[in-house]
């Protein structure tokens, strides 16, 4: 049997589509029962028999750090996917963050460990790789005192405990994707920058990042899963996109005339103490700090050639017809 952690996220969804098509047992955690019936809404995308995949997973109700009930959705496990996380910049989120990224993830490597699962595969980011300006790989080292965000330093950590449990002996493999685009969750993360598009965004930074289609990541975690590969990290990364090049996709697909004005250094600069301001004044949740303000005028180029040459046959789906069918289906659920 296979498990799936974060079933009803972004990645996890996708995830159990994929699963579904096979005959293969498959258990899912959830939280909520709204979160299950976002699962089925994903699945809608890609087929007319929403329930008869659906109906192949069994669902258990449980977060990562409630021991009882993941020690009984192990059982019979041989499995693991574990695409559960927390994503937060702000740093008042950050025992959040350990709780659920750090401590949730030592609580499936042990209860791996003492199941003895064959494989697991956790899904990381590339928020724990080091910094290069030219290329960065799996070999680029990670500098803790390079003011590393908060949702980087807790996934960073989460990769140690899945070191640590392939020292114990649960064959792993940790997959580092850019950042991920696909369809269904427009309020947050990824999603939300199309939302943000579409709505009219007059400012991007000068940075460069990496990006992924959601389908492409799972391809590669199954196929890693079902090869000889253990015990090692891959970077997941389609293209290196600047972020006016990345929205002007998104602009594009939705026929709006793109973003033109860069915010510069000194604008980020203001406009994070001016979040912080408000946080402090009026107790906002903080939208921009100073971290995810270098981040987005960082120039960060990946490679993900390590993966690649591992995946010979693997090819990626280019940004731009992944952008435009997410974009398809955000028209869509908008309309709706």
């Amino acid at each position: 049997m296979i498990l799936v952690t974060g079933g009803t996220g972004l990645v996890g969804s996708h995830l159990l589509f994929e699963l579904t098509k096979s005959q293969q047992k498959i258990c899912a955690l959830y939280r909520s029962q709204k979160t299950i019936e976002k699962v089925k809404h994903i699945f809608s995308y890609y087929t007319d028999s929403v329930d008869a995949q659906f109906d192949r997973i069994e669902w258990v109700q449980s977060d990562l750090n409630d021991l009882p009930k993941l020690a009984e959705a192990f059982k019979g496990v041989t499995h693991v996917y574990h695409c559960a996380a927390l994503i937060s910049f702000d740093p008042n989120d950050y025992y959040k963050l350990r709780e659920t990224n750090i401590s949730g993830t030592a609580n499936i490597v042990n209860l791996s460990v003492i199941n003895g699962i064959q494989k697991l595969c956790y899904v990381s980011s590339v928020a724990t790789m080091g910094y290069d300006p030219v290329k960065i790989t799996e070999e680029t080292t990670w500098n803790p005192e390079d003011h590393q965000s908060v949702y980087a330093i807790t996934k960073y950590e989460a990769e140690m405990e899945v070191w640590r449990g392939i020292q114990e002996g649960v064959p792993s493999v940790i997959v580092n994707p850019g950042v991920i685009l696909g369809p269904g969750f427009f309020r947050s993360g990824s999603g939300g920058l199309f939302k943000r598009v579409y709505k009219g965004l007059r400012y991007v930074t000068e940075g460069v990042s990496g990006y992924v289609g959601v389908t492409d990541v799972i391809k590669g975690m199954v196929s890693l899963m079902n090869s000889d590969r253990k015990n090692e990290r891959y970077i997941m990364v389609a293209e290196n996109l600047s972020f006016l090049d990345f929205t002007t996709l998104i602009s594009n697909a939705f026929k709006l005339a793109p973003p033109k004005k860069i915010a510069r250094k000194w604008m980020l600069s203001f406009a994070w103490r001016l979040d912080w301001l408000k946080h402090k004044l009026r107790g906002k949740k903080r939208l921009l700090t100073k971290n995810l303000s270098k981040t987005l005028r960082s120039k960060s180029y990946y490679s993900s050639n390590k993966f690649l040459e591992s995946e010979t046959e693997f090819k990626f789906n280019p940004i731009s017809s992944v952008v435009s069918e997410v974009c398809q289906i955000f028209s869509k659920d908008v309309s709706v």
